[in-house]
């Protein structure tokens, strides 16, 4: 098989997205500064020092590399994501802030290990489920997609980061979906863990879970304090924004009124200041990004490559699409960031990452 050149059409998506995101969250940068933040100049050098330069290093090094070597090291690359999710455990090495114990303080920067997480855990279902995809409509299928979540759920949960776990139960289930398994093992696993969910939002620590579910039911309840003045802000930057929006860097609330406006609530800012014109292009970029990346599923030259591109795509794109719909009082607020926008230097490493081994799969499909 002759070796191509990667997707043109997805390296541009990913080119529009990774600069138009830097604009965005240097526009954003600016409310925080004027608020009199302290810390901005190191935000700003974890987004992209370690955000944008070491990923876009790990996008070359996840093109470079033959994918499906990726099948070989998957239970090793895994583990090792576990263990470094498990450090935040560890006083002095792991930190608390916002009510989640899920960063580890290395000195010069900090990093978020259960980002990794993501993306090893579809690459080892990418690897199980092609090696069982013959079983996949047995019980095998579901004991394995059990077992693949278990240990992520349960770290997660003791952080607690439910919505990281939603990302990764959520591209386990698509590889699954489409290595085969059965619709009522869906339907059973589903029912399980919403119950699971409503279970633990009556119990004290987890207590916010209930909040974020009244507040997607009522906002306007809510909306003097906590979730609920987040989406109420949100609401109101989107809809001041207009058709065309107030211009680049022009935006009001995220000087003073709306919270994180770097973090999950960028597309917001985005929405103010360019627009429905604006916000309406994000969302398309990230839905041919989706499109793009199930088609190149579809022609993928083997089944582990077909399954990794699946995981990876619902994986970018999902992150993507439920932030959005956080922000437009659509979902319950989660803390996920907007992919290749909202601050976060360890999101965006591993997101380019993943990004550069769904562009080694599109450089392996025959050509005509």
């Amino acid at each position: 098989m002759r070796i191509a050149r990667a997707d043109t059409l997805l390296i541009i998506i990913l080119a529009a997205l990774v600069l138009s995101g830097a604009l965005m969250f240097s526009s954003a940068a600016v409310g925080l500064l004027a608020r009199g933040a302290t810390n901005i100049s190191s935000v700003v050098f974890n987004h992209f020092a370690l955000g944008i330069g070491g990923g876009l290093a790990a996008l070359l090094a996840g093109f470079s590399i033959d994918y499906r070597v990726w099948r070989t090291l998957a239970p090793y690359l895994f583990a090792f994501a576990l263990l470094a999710t498990a450090l935040v455990f560890i006083p002095g090495l792991g930190f608390e802030h916002g009510g989640g114990r899920r960063w580890l303080d290395l000195g010069f920067t900090t990093a978020q290990p259960a980002e990794l997480l993501k993306i090893a855990a579809v690459i080892l279902a990418a690897a199980l489920f092609a090696t069982l995809r013959e079983e996949m409509a047995s019980w095998k299928g579901l004991a394995a997609f059990c077992g693949l979540c278990a240990a992520p759920a349960l770290l997660l949960a003791l952080q607690p980061d439910f919505g990281t776990l939603g990302i990764i139960v959520v591209s386990v289930f698509a590889v699954a979906i489409a290595a085969g398994v059965r619709l009522r093992d869906i339907a059973l696993i589903s029912v399980v863990a919403i119950a699971s969910l409503v279970l633990l939002s009556f119990t004290p620590k987890y207590a916010y879970l209930y909040d974020r579910i009244a507040t997607f039911i009522n906002p306007a309840a809510q909306s003097a304090q906590g979730e609920g003045y987040q989406i109420r802000q949100s609401l109101i930057a989107i809809g001041s924004g207009g058709l065309a929006g107030r211009g680049l860097g022009q935006g009001i609330q995220k000087f003073t009124y709306l919270p994180e406006p770097m973090g999950d609530s960028i597309f917001a800012v985005v929405a103010e200041e360019l627009g429905f014109i604006g916000a309406s292009v994000t969302v398309v970029l990230f839905l041919v990004l989706g499109l793009r990346g199930y088609g190149l599923a579809a022609r993928a030259p083997d089944l582990f490559g077909g399954l990794l591109a699946v995981g990876i795509s619902t994986y970018l794109v999902g992150e993507a699409f439920i932030n959005i719909a956080a922000m437009l009082g659509l979902a319950p607020l989660t803390g996920i960031p907007l992919t290749f926008i909202s601050q976060g230097g360890s999101a965006m490493l591993v997101s380019l990452g993943s990004a550069g081994i769904l562009l080694s799969i599109s450089r392996r499909i025959p050509r005509k």
